[in-house]
Order: structure tokens, then C-alpha cells, then sequence
């Protein structure tokens, strides 16, 4: 199971990671539209279509890499002061209620929706440059067999949680932003700016007179 789980984890950080570098494409491609359509007035016909495919792709294939680190939401302010046993009891129920059905419902949707798509090699019907769409919908099947396959990874900790009582830790390649500034000792630069500085409180009997010396 911890063979597994580790082939899941890097399976899933693999894809998170290479489409990850959509946001890239889509920042460039976006910033490029601003820039011909108000200094140029001469607006480009594919800019819609390209960020809202690159996002959705990013967004989707994400999924399982955010699955494998624990970065999904839940309810923490309850589930954080159970015990890990009874953590991993709850999860590994809910996983088979909820997380695989919706997952193969989402890859058999996701199936008989590209392929009708393909069928006719559908093109965008939001911009008149046509541009092709038919692949942006094989991502739905791509990310829910990677959610599939994540999620076995997730039974399986699960079950290694029941045995041991202890959560098998995921990679840690990503962390909060206030997890890194905690660790550093550095929150306190949230709290205020440079021009802002706390000063210490004084009694008024303390106060110093305007010649420097205390009363």
C-alpha cells in the first residue's frame, strides 16, 4: 500500500505540476490581448477561448495533486480535534459514499460528452476565430482517472491509519503562505507595514517632561 501510495503521490505531483505552467501561457496570452486591444484597438479573436480552456485545464488537473498533498477543503474545525484513527474511519466511509461515485460518474459523463465532441470536432462558439474545443473536453476523463487513481492512494492511507495511528505523511512541496512565515518567525510583518510601529504603552505619571526627564 505504501508502494502505491507513493506512485499515486508522484504521479499526480507530475501532472500538477507540468499543467501548471498553463497559467503561464494564459498570462501571456491575456496580457497580450490587453495590450493590442487598448493601445492598438485591434483585439484579438482567440483570447476568451484560450484563457477560459487554459484555466479549466489547469483547474481540472490539478485536482489530484491537490488530493495527494491534503490541500482540499474540509470541515478542520471539527475533523482537526478527532483521533487520527477516527479521522481515517470517517474519511475511508465517506470516500466510498461520495468521492468514487462522483468521480465515475464524472469520468462516464465526462466520456460520452468528448466523444460526442469529437465525433464532430466541435469548435468554440463563443469567438468567430473557431477555435477548437473538442480536446478541452477530453480533460474532464483525464482528471477523473487521475482522481480515480488518487483516490485508491487515499484508501489506502486510510487503512494505514486504522492499523497504525498515524497519518502516512504526503510530500511537502507546497506549503501555506502563513505556515512558511510562522516556521520563519516572520508573521508579525503581516500585521503591519514599515511605516506603522508599536509603540510601547506609557502611564501618563511616566510620560517624560519636554526637557527629557520624567516626572
Amino acid at each position: 500500500m505504501l508502494r502505491y501510495i507513493a506512485f499515486a503521490d508522484e504521479l499526480s505531483a507530475w501532472f500538477g505540476k507540468v499543467f501548471a505552467w498553463s497559467v503561464v501561457i494564459m498570462t501571456l496570452g491575456v496580457s497580450y490581448e490587453v495590450v493590442v486591444r487598448y493601445l492598438f484597438s485591434a483585439p484579438t479573436a482567440w483570447a476568451f477561448d484560450l484563457s477560459y480552456m487554459l484555466y479549466g485545464t489547469m483547474f481540472m488537473m490539478a485536482g489530484a495533486y491537490t488530493l495527494s498533498r491534503d490541500g482540499h477543503v474540509r470541515g478542520d474545525f471539527i475533523y482537526r480535534l478527532w483521533r487520527p484513527r477516527v479521522q481515517a474511519a470517517v474519511e475511508l466511509v465517506l470516500y466510498f459514499i461520495f468521492f468514487f461515485p462522483g468521480v465515475t460518474a464524472l469520468v462516464l459523463a465526462g466520456w460520452k460528452y468528448a466523444a460526442r465532441s469529437f465525433r464532430y470536432l466541435e469548435v468554440s462558439s463563443n469567438s468567430p476565430a473557431g477555435i477548437p474545443i473538442f480536446q478541452f473536453k477530453a480533460v474532464i476523463v483525464a482528471a477523473g482517472i487521475l482522481l480515480f487513481v488518487q483516490g485508491i492512494a487515499q484508501v489506502f492511507r486510510c487503512v494505514v491509519c486504522l492499523r497504525t495511528g498515524t497519518w502516512p505523511r504526503a510530500a511537502e512541496d507546497v506549503e501555506e503562505i502563513e505556515k512558511v512565515l510562522m516556521e520563519a518567525k516572520t508573521l508579525d510583518v503581516l500585521h503591519h507595514g514599515s511605516e506603522a510601529v508599536d509603540l510601547p504603552f506609557l502611564h501618563p505619571d511616566n510620560q517624560p517632561d519636554r526637557d527629557g526627564e520624567d516626572r
